[in-house]
C-alpha cells in the first residue's frame, strides 16, 4: 500500500511523519539536529530515499544535509568548515575564487529527474546549483548580476530567495521570486533573467507598478499546466496565465487577502489553496479563526474550510513554505503553524486532524508520496 512521508523544517530541529495511505496513524521521527534551525527539507521527485535539508546556526554558520535513507541517517555535505568541532558555513562559491556569505539558505528545490541535482535560494537574494548531491555550489551569477539587482530592496524577513519552481516540460525555464523584488524567470538554464511582475501593484513603493520591488510571498505551478502560476502576494492573490508575462487578481471574496502559502490541488489544476490572515502587522488568522480557503475555479470564488480546526483564540501563523500537497488518489493537504502544530487533510481540504501538537514554530512542510 502506498503512503506518505511528511517532512517538518523547525526551530529546532527536523521531523519526518509517515503513514499509510489512509493517513490516519502516524509515527513520528525526530528531532533531527536538535536545537538546529531547520528552514527547508525537502525530497528529489527522482529518488524517494533523497533528502536535503538546510541546517543553520547563528553561532556555526549554514550547513546542506543530505540523508540517502529517506532521512533514517544524515551527512553534512558542501562547503563547510568546522568550528569546535561543529561543521558548518556561509561560505559558498559565486562563480570566482573568493568564497561569498549570506544567512541562510531559505529554500531547496532538487531537480525534478536527477537525485544529484539540486537548487538553492538564499538571504541575500542569489540562486546556487550543485550538480553533484550537494558537495559543491555554484552560483547562477546571472540572478543577482541583473540591471535591476542594486535596486532591490528586503522584506520585513529580509531579502530572500523564497521560492524556486521548475518547469517540468522545459528543464531549461525556472521561475523564482524574491521577496521584495519580485517573480523572475529565465528561459536559458539560469544564464539570462527577466523580470515577471506585469500587473502587480504595490501600494507603499515610489512606482507601485515597478518593474522591480513588490514583495511576492509564495508561487505555485501545476505540472500538467506550466504556463498558469498562482501567487500569494503581500496583500492580493494573483494568477498568470502566460508563465509570468502577466498577472492578475483573483482575490475575489477573500475576507482578506493577505497571508503567505499558496499550493495547487494534485489532480484539479483549478483547485488551490491559500491561509489567510489578518494583516502584514497581525500574522495570526481572522477573528481568531484558523481557517484555509479553497477555489475551485483557479480563483475569484473561495470557501472556508474549517472542520477540525481552531475556531477561536487561535493566533498562529502559517509560514511561506509551511504547506504542501501529496499526490495520492485523494488528495493530501498539510500545513504547518508557528505554534507548532501540523494539520493534515485527507479529503482534499474538507476536514483536517492534528497529526503532531507542540513542536517548535513550524518553517516548513514537505510531502513525498510513497509507492
Amino acid at each position: 500500500m502506498s503512503g506518505v512521508r511528511v517532512l517538518v523544517g523547525t526551530r529546532k530541529g527536523a521531523f519526518i511523519l509517515t503513514a499509510d495511505a489512509k493517513r490516519e496513524r502516524w509515527d513520528i521521527s525526530g528531532p533531527h539536529f536538535e536545537g538546529w534551525e531547520i528552514y527547508h527539507v525537502k525530497g528529489s521527485p527522482a529518488d524517494q530515499n533523497r533528502l536535503y535539508a538546510s541546517q543553520s546556526n547563528g553561532w556555526f554558520g549554514q550547513l546542506i544535509q543530505r540523508s540517502d535513507d529517506g532521512g533514517k541517517t544524515w551527512e553534512p555535505v558542501g562547503n563547510e568548515f568546522t568550528y569546535d568541532g561543529v561543521p558548518g558555513t556561509h561560505q559558498w562559491y559565486d562563480g570566482t575564487l573568493r568564497p561569498w556569505e549570506f544567512k541562510r539558505v531559505w529554500h531547496l528545490e532538487p531537480s525534478l529527474n536527477d537525485p544529484n541535482t539540486v537548487y538553492a535560494g538564499v538571504e541575500d537574494a542569489a540562486l546556487f546549483r550543485s550538480v553533484d548531491g550537494g558537495q559543491e555550489w555554484q552560483e547562477l551569477p546571472g540572478l543577482r548580476g541583473h540591471d535591476t539587482g542594486p535596486s532591490w530592496q528586503p522584506g520585513a524577513g529580509g531579502m530572500c530567495l523564497h521560492t524556486i519552481v521548475l518547469d517540468p516540460i522545459d528543464p531549461s525555464r525556472i521561475f523564482v521570486a524574491i521577496s521584495a523584488a519580485g517573480v523572475f524567470r529565465t528561459d536559458d538554464a539560469g544564464k539570462t533573467w527577466r523580470p515577471m511582475n506585469r500587473g502587480l501593484n504595490s501600494g507603499g513603493i515610489p512606482d507601485p507598478e515597478a518593474e522591480v520591488g513588490h514583495c511576492v510571498h509564495r508561487i505555485a505551478m501545476h505540472p500538467s499546466r506550466p504556463d498558469v502560476l498562482f501567487m500569494q502576494k503581500h496583500w492580493d492573490v494573483m494568477r498568470s496565465d502566460d508563465a509570468g508575462e502577466s498577472w492578475r487578481e483573483i482575490s475575489g471574496n477573500l475576507p482578506t487577502d493577505f497571508g503567505f502559502p499558496i499550493d495547487v490541488h494534485p489532480h484539479e489544476p483549478e483547485t488551490i489553496y491559500v491561509v489567510p490572515i489578518k494583516s502584514d502587522s497581525q500574522h495570526y488568522p481572522l477573528d481568531g479563526k484558523l481557517r484555509v480557503y479553497r477555489s475551485r475555479t483557479g480563483g475569484n470564488e473561495w470557501e472556508p474550510l474549517t472542520k477540525g480546526l481552531p475556531q477561536s483564540h487561535c493566533y498562529v501563523n502559517v509560514l511561506r513554505d509551511a504547506m504542501a500537497v501529496d499526490s495520492l488518489d485523494a488528495c493530501g493537504i498539510y500545513f504547518g503553524t508557528t505554534g507548532g502544530q501540523v494539520y493534515a487533510s485527507a479529503d482534499a481540504g474538507d476536514n483536517w486532524a492534528p497529526i503532531v501538537r507542540d513542536l517548535p514554530p513550524v518553517l516548513s512542510v514537505e510531502v513525498q508520496t510513497l509507492p
